[in-house]
């Protein structure tokens, strides 16, 4: 896919001072580094590598220029964070961006075996019309409280991924090695990943990789921004 496309606005602005303020630049601990990152480190401060900001702004730049062709395009992402402390500030940028999103577990099968989901999504959409709409006040009050037990748990599934009715064009995993499964199945499907990758990572998983501290609320926070920038500069 192209990546140079020009946009309607300037893409977003990565200056190095700020993406030191976030806190782009903390690794892990050395005996943490993973082999193939070695090329991104700037040097170790007590003990922990620090990620060389030149590096991230030029990755970072290349992956900003990919999602905004991808959106002029009208393609979908998908946003991947399931971490704790990520969840909130996944999900709200997603929405913002209009984009579909993953905050909780991630499901095996998502995108390998996307037939069956879709169904189980479909039948989640099905009974949310039917409460909606009074289709469940027939049944008995046991019955009913069954079925809201049940759409909560399918909301707490599928909520983000209601109106992905097919696999995206992209997927963005903030933490790859948490999001594993995703990133194999990604692989397996030929969906490119755009991935956060902290120092003990493999940076080969991402075909457009933003070397940075994937912990820090900090940090990730800055990347979404820039991320939700680049998709509302072309929307």
């Amino acid at each position: 896919m192209e990546e140079n496309k020009t946009t309607k606005k300037e893409l977003p602005n990565l200056d190095i001072d700020e993406m030191q303020k976030a806190g782009l630049n903390f690794g892990h601990r050395i005996s943490r580094l993973h082999p193939k990152m070695k090329p991104y480190i700037a040097g170790i401060k007590s003990t922990v590598h620090m990620i060389d900001l030149k590096k991230t702004a030029q990755d970072f730049d290349r992956a900003l220029h990919f999602i905004a062709s991808l959106v002029k395009d009208g393609k979908k992402i998908l946003f991947v964070g399931t971490k704790v402390q990520m969840r909130q500030l996944t999900r709200e940028t997603a929405e913002v961006c209009g984009m579909p999103y993953v905050v909780e577990r991630w499901l095996g099968g998502t995108f390998t075996n996307f037939e069956t989901l879709f169904k189980r999504v479909q039948y989640f959409k099905e009974l949310e019309n039917k409460k909606a709409t009074g289709l469940l006040e027939k049944y008995t009050k046991k019955e009913r409280m069954n079925f809201d037990k049940e759409i909560e748990l399918l909301q707490k599934k599928f909520a983000g991924i209601k109106q992905m009715t097919q696999l995206p064009d992209v997927v963005i995993i903030l933490d790859l090695k948490k999001d594993m499964t995703c990133v194999r199945e990604s692989k397996r499907k030929g969906i490119p990943i755009i991935g956060i990758v902290d120092t003990n990572i493999d940076p080969t998983l991402a075909d457009y990789l933003i070397p940075a501290n994937d912990d820090s609320i900090s940090s990730v926070s800055y990347i979404l921004g820039k991320i939700k920038e680049a998709i509302l500069s072309v929307k």
